[in-house]
């Protein structure tokens, strides 16, 4: 060791005490303590420290090398100890390997004699050499570093060839799918243009196809095109997971197109749009709204309040989905919350953070208003980043293997999978759908294990969203956040126009009623002049107006101004119906006609083949349609033709030139013919099953006709 300047060497440790010799012989006696602390102590040679074999390396090996390296170590220890087994070994050793009789070289020389005899050729200098490698290395220094040595996966390719290939295979992430040829034709291009043609060769096609493998695969470089720009949109690891320790504290949204058929009002079999908000702390399903394709900002607002609205228990619910019946401790939330009196079992969360992709639905100005007078905080994921939001999108995943699969009308992930009449399996509408969602929502969701639910202490115990919530919220607290029916208005869409002398008029429905007069032909306060109107597209009967109210603690309230036909159809409908019929109708006349038209045409339709009239395309249309009533109203009785004129040889259901289709008039418009009323009451059922689709199965209720009293007007 090397102490004040000079080097000396350990001769003795007694106690705390080194006795050091240095150099030239002179002795020196000190404290260790003062040794440790003296300035520029370090120590210079010693022996090496054994170190303990890597077992895990040697248990990879091939058999034939791990046996050969612990044959070596039983020669190895016979030589210096005398046994194979060690020192410890009991029992005599033999007389050519005795350390009390032979001298060390003799020993090596006898176990070369000993292998050379046995077929394997070897020297005392190779043993000498396997010695000094197990006292390095232990039984790892005795392994043939030849067999362990890593090998390229690359072999020996060119490093140019090896460039550029690299580089056209990172350029193709956001390309469409191609073969392993074209990679080979670009590679050749680029090789070209970069060093001249022909001068550097590409490998054989098999060589080749196995280096593009090499390079590519468990990097996102091959596959499908949606894997390689979801591999290209991660972010470079590790990854550092966000941590949520509170309901509400990070709420994620997103929508999908579901994999289900349903048949929407005007008859047309599509695929919903399903948006949902996952709590990450509990992994709960705070809310869902189901619309079809193309989901709007209102549905995305609406999707805020049902989040902090407790979900009602449905009528044909079980009382095992009601929230009093769960883990949720119940009785002290009811005590703070009264409106979870007759609540299912969904959790009621306030967010804090709502994480969202770059959709217009979640970066419109409503949507961000919205959150912003919720005291939400918004936050924006990258482009095209899935997994900043993965675990709604597993979310999805999950939906569809425990839910939509069982769903008649169920497509698949996708086309590869579809049956071969998906679309005539389709019998829900889209209220049925969204009824039976809703309660898969609450028993098969929130009541069932989930994986990411885990704690570090309990590793083997994965809890249900519900058992997380009832935990969680047990320490963090419950804060209702009641809303109100301003709140429900304020998150749907708005327009800015004017009041005119007819009343409010969108998209050719005109809304009108005597709250309005004060306003017809004035302008707003605000500076636009231009009054404010919230409506919702899903239920177009009636508008809301912002109109000033000075006795009103807010300066303003809130009215309804309803349709001027909505007494003219009471059968329920939405705006897609309204938009089916309206491009139907040709418009003739002037606008107060042609929209009076379109509501005469809507009514007759509905009334035509609710009374078992019109054509059988049209009888079918809403025969799936109107499965069940929108809004709980339940229509269980249905029309049907009669036997023998269903029985009819060569006759199409959807044939739209039949002879018993009267030509309409009122200059194109549909017009109501003169026919006999059917009451609903009294027209046979089955109509559903004439067109061969299943009927639901759905609770019997009280029917009645919904056109008598327009019929009378």
């Amino acid at each position: 060791m090397r102490f004040e300047g000079r080097t000396w060497t350990v001769a003795a440790l007694v106690g705390g005490q080194v006795r050091l010799t240095a150099e030239n012989g002179e002795m020196a006696a000190l404290l260790l303590s003062l040794l440790f602390a003296g300035e520029g102590f370090e120590v210079v040679d010693g022996p090496a420290a054994r170190r303990v074999a890597p077992l895990g390396l040697l248990n990879s090996l091939p058999a034939t090398v791990r046996e050969r390296a612990l044959a070596w170590e039983g020669h190895v220890r016979e030589v210096e100890t005398g046994h194979p087994g060690g020192s410890g070994e009991v029992g005599p050793a033999r007389a050519e390997y005795d350390p009390e009789v032979r001298t060390l070289a003799q020993r090596e020389e006898a176990k070369a004699a000993e292998l050379s005899a046995a077929g394997l050729p070897t020297s005392a200098v190779t043993v000498r050499r396997m010695r000094a490698r197990y006292r390095d290395g232990g039984v790892w220094g005795l392994v043939d570093q030849r067999t362990v040595r890593p090998r390229s996966a690359l072999g020996r390719a060119d490093e140019r060839v090896v460039a550029a290939l690299r580089e056209v295979l990172e350029a193709g992430q956001e390309r469409s799918s191609g073969t392993l040829g074209r990679l080979r034709m670009y590679t050749e291009r680029l090789l070209a243009e970069r060093y001249g043609p022909g001068a550097v060769a590409l490998p054989s096609t098999a060589t080749f196809n196995r280096l593009v493998h090499a390079l590519a695969d468990g990097r996102g470089l091959l596959g499908s095109a949606r894997q390689r720009r979801w591999r290209s949109a991660r972010p470079a690891p590790p990854f550092v997971p966000t941590t949520v320790m509170a309901p509400g504290e990070l709420v994620m949204m997103d929508s999908t197109v579901m994999d289900i058929f349903v048949v929407l009002d005007d008859g047309v079999v599509e695929r919903p749009e399903l948006t949902i908000a996952l709590d990450v702390a509990t992994r709960s399903i705070c809310a869902a709204v189901l619309r079809p394709k193309g989901t709007r900002s209102v549905d995305a607002a609406q999707l805020l309040a049902q989040i902090m609205v407790p979900a009602p228990m449905r009528p044909d619910w079980p009382e095992a989905l009601a929230m009093e019946r769960s883990v949720i401790p119940y009785e002290r939330l009811q005590g703070m919350d009264a409106r979870l009196e007759g609540a299912a079992a969904r959790p009621v969360i306030t967010p804090q953070t709502v994480v969202v992709d770059q959709g217009k639905v979640f970066v419109s100005s409503s949507f961000v208003a919205a959150c912003g007078s919720l005291g939400i905080s918004l936050q924006p994921a990258p482009p095209g980043n899935g997994p900043a939001k993965g675990q709604v999108e597993r979310t999805f995943s999950s939906i569809n293997t425990l839910f939509a699969q069982h769903v008649a009308g169920y497509t698949g992930s996708h086309t590869g999978e579809r049956g071969r009449d998906a679309e005539g399996e389709a019998v829900w509408t889209l209220a049925q759908l969204d009824d039976l969602l809703q309660e898969w929502i609450v028993c098969g969701w929130q009541e069932r294990e989930h994986d990411g639910l885990r704690h570090p202490m309990m590793p083997r115990r994965a809890l249900s969203p519900n058992e997380m919530w009832a935990a969680l919220v047990a320490v963090c607290g419950y804060v209702p956040v009641p809303l109100g029916r301003e709140d429900y208005i304020e998150l749907m869409p708005v327009r800015r126009q004017k009041i005119n002398d007819y009343g409010i008029r969108i998209d050719y429905r005109t809304y009108d009623h005597k709250v309005l007069n004060p306003y017809r032909g004035q302008g707003s306060p605000a500076a636009d002049g231009l009054w404010e109107i919230h409506y919702d597209p899903h239920d177009p009967v009636q508008v809301w107006v912002r109109l000033p109210k000075p006795d009103q603690p807010r300066g303003y309230e809130w009215e309804a101004v309803p349709w001027i036909h909505h007494t003219l159809v009471s059968a329920p409908f939405t705006d897609f119906t309204w938009q089916h019929v309206r491009r139907t109708v040709a418009q003739r006349g002037s606008r107060v006609s042609h929209e009076h038209d379109l509501a005469l045409a809507l009514r007759e339709l509905l009334e035509r083949v609710a009374a078992g009239h019109g054509t059988r395309r049209e009888r079918v249309i809403v025969a799936r349609a109107r499965t069940a009533a929108t809004d709980g109203a339940v229509w269980s009785t249905l029309y049907e033709q009669s036997e023998a004129e269903a029985d009819e040889p060569g006759e199409d259901l959807f044939d739209d030139n039949e002879d018993d289709e009267e030509p309409s008039t009122n200059d194109g418009a549909l017009s109501a013919r003169p026919t006999e009323h059917t009451p609903l009451s009294s027209a046979p059922t089955g109509a559903v099953q004439e067109a061969g689709v299943p009927a639901p199965r759905r609770p019997q209720v009280t029917v009645y006709d919904p056109f008598e009293e327009s019929l009378r007007w």
